[in-house]
């Protein structure tokens, strides 16, 4: 199974632009640079990373998992970041109802950043990482035509799971991981902002070789690329890469629906 997003990649315009909000603002260690290309390491397995490109940038969505303890420890250092905090549908920037908290916030691209927790997940199973206090990344938005095409198609491939099924947003989880498939025609909220299909290459991690050996047997156009088997639906570039370092059972511990 797939147990965690190992990387994200999403586009620029700018490197420089990135650096100066992901090192020097949210603090984030760089772990790889070039004059096109840097990465992050945002939690202890999870990395963020960004590509400059000379097209226009769809903004991604992207969710940080932060302890429910520390959660206004992690909204107090964002809104010390000068970063561009959005307000919700009420007016207030943080939601904090039924055991969930958020706050969402852009970076210089337009990129939709979220930091949320939630009370039932187990915080003392993945140490958080940084001033942001990062367990994993909770979220990647996937704007489609059609939502349930797309959330069937993560089902039989990639074995992902949902609690219900909806027509126009669903999350379709597989261990930390949870794509939020919404149609084009929703806005992602809290600023009615157009769900475009980004640019966006997602990393699944998984320490089960035998899973990824089945799955290049079920997708299409499947290969391999420096040990991540490669492949691709629609607008989105998917890898999975083998992660032994995580456990197959840590979802579980930290108290997650599947």
């Amino acid at each position: 199974m797939i147990t965690h997003y190992s990387d994200v990649q999403l586009h620029t315009l700018s490197i420089q632009g990135v650096k100066q909000i992901y090192k020097e603002r949210l603090h984030f260690p760089i772990i790889y640079e070039s004059s096109t290309f840097i990465r992050f390491q945002i939690s202890s397995y999870a990395t963020l990373s960004f590509k400059e490109a000379y097209t226009p940038v769809s903004p991604a969505h992207v969710a940080f998992q932060v302890p429910y303890s520390l959660f206004y420890e992690s909204a107090s250092f964002l809104s010390k970041s000068h970063l561009l905090l959005l307000q919700q549908e009420n007016g207030e920037y943080i939601d904090d109802e039924n055991g969930r908290r958020n706050l969402y916030f852009r970076d210089g691209d337009g990129h939709l950043l979220e930091i949320i927790a939630h009370e039932r997940v187990d915080e003392t199973v993945l140490k958080p990482l940084g001033d942001l206090r990062i367990m994993y990344i909770r979220e990647v938005g996937f704007p489609v035509a059609s939502v349930p095409v797309f959330r069937e198609w993560l089902k039989s491939k990639l074995s992902m799971k949902t609690e219900r099924d909806q027509d126009v947003f669903n999350f379709v989880i597989s261990g930390t991981a949870h794509a939020v498939v919404v149609s084009k025609t929703r806005p992602w909220i809290p600023i009615a902002l157009k769900a475009l299909p980004p640019r966006v290459v997602v990393t699944f991690g998984t320490p089960d070789l035998s899973f990824i050996k089945e799955l290049g047997k079920k997708v299409e156009n499947a290969k391999w690329d420096s040990h991540l088997l490669c492949f691709s639906k629609e607008e989105y570039a998917f890898q999975v890469q083998f992660t032994p370092d995580l456990h197959k059972d840590v979802p579980a511990q930290l108290n997650l629906p599947f």
